[in-house]
């Protein structure tokens, strides 16, 4: 089981999306516990403030020490192991992607610190084994991506995707962009089904997948393109693609 422990001043925030779809399925069948833990609760300021002005002055506040280290204590005496990851979300932390997603899914315990305001007293950093990021931009707190990362990770979990889903079939598992889906009606508004996926003949319907998936890598993420390992059979499945000639024609 992946035990999940959120360290929050907002545990409000998970309520709902915690409570619907995958999560909740994953929660039921006992293969996710998921811990909410109000950061406030552990402050020792007799009106629960956890933030404080910066030394050296600067604008906005910042999350004083105490009450994550006590927070994160409290986690720790619950759980009894130094088997942990203990992560910071941060714009400093390295960039989450779907291997790191993959990589948390095996953990037994996962800690996760919900920063808020200017950001946290430096010192939590020493409880820390990870920083991650979700991006280079910037968000209110810790939650959002909290949220983004255990929804990613428990995706991976053995029985928690039902017999028709595949972590392993959906975008950057390979590096590679998800080939395009279609359902019935066969027609819409003029717009069909391509006839391969009608044909029954499912060897060109794997080979239709994996060249959509291919072309659609290079057309809108040439930065995951260039980072692939084409084998023979994909350089040929590419070769009549108008877009890709050029790339071809730089890299063979």
């Amino acid at each position: 089981m992946l035990n999940i422990h959120i360290l929050t001043l907002f545990p409000e925030f998970f309520e709902s999306p915690f409570n619907v779809s995958i999560i909740k399925r994953a929660c039921d069948k006992g293969l996710v516990d998921i811990e909410l833990i109000n950061i406030r609760d552990f402050s020792q300021d007799k009106h629960k403030k956890v933030d404080d002005y910066p030394y050296g002055g600067g604008c906005g506040m910042v999350m004083k020490p105490e009450p994550i280290f006590e927070a994160v204590e409290y986690v720790e005496s619950k759980i009894n192991t130094v088997n942990r990851r203990i992560i910071l979300l941060s714009p400093q932390g390295k960039l989450f992607d779907q291997s790191i997603a993959r990589n948390l899914s095996q953990e037994e315990h996962i800690v996760f610190i919900c920063g808020h305001y200017e950001g946290i007293d430096e010192r939590v950093k020493t409880l820390v084994t990870d920083e991650i990021s979700i991006g280079d931009y910037i968000l209110t707190g810790g939650e959002v991506p909290a949220l983004a990362i255990v929804d990613a990770a428990i995706r991976f979990i053995p029985g928690v995707l039902g017999s028709s889903e595949s972590p392993e079939d959906e975008s950057f598992c390979e590096g590679l962009l998800e080939y395009p889906h279609y359902t019935r009606p066969e027609i819409y508004k003029g717009l069909k089904v391509p006839d391969v996926l009608l044909s029954g003949n499912h060897k060109q319907i794997e080979l239709f997948r994996r060249r959509e998936a291919l072309k659609r890598t290079c057309e809108k993420r040439p930065d995951l393109f260039n980072r692939l390992k084409l084998t023979n059979d994909d350089i040929e499945l590419l070769k009549g693609a108008t877009y890709y000639k050029q790339e071809l024609k730089n890299t063979y």
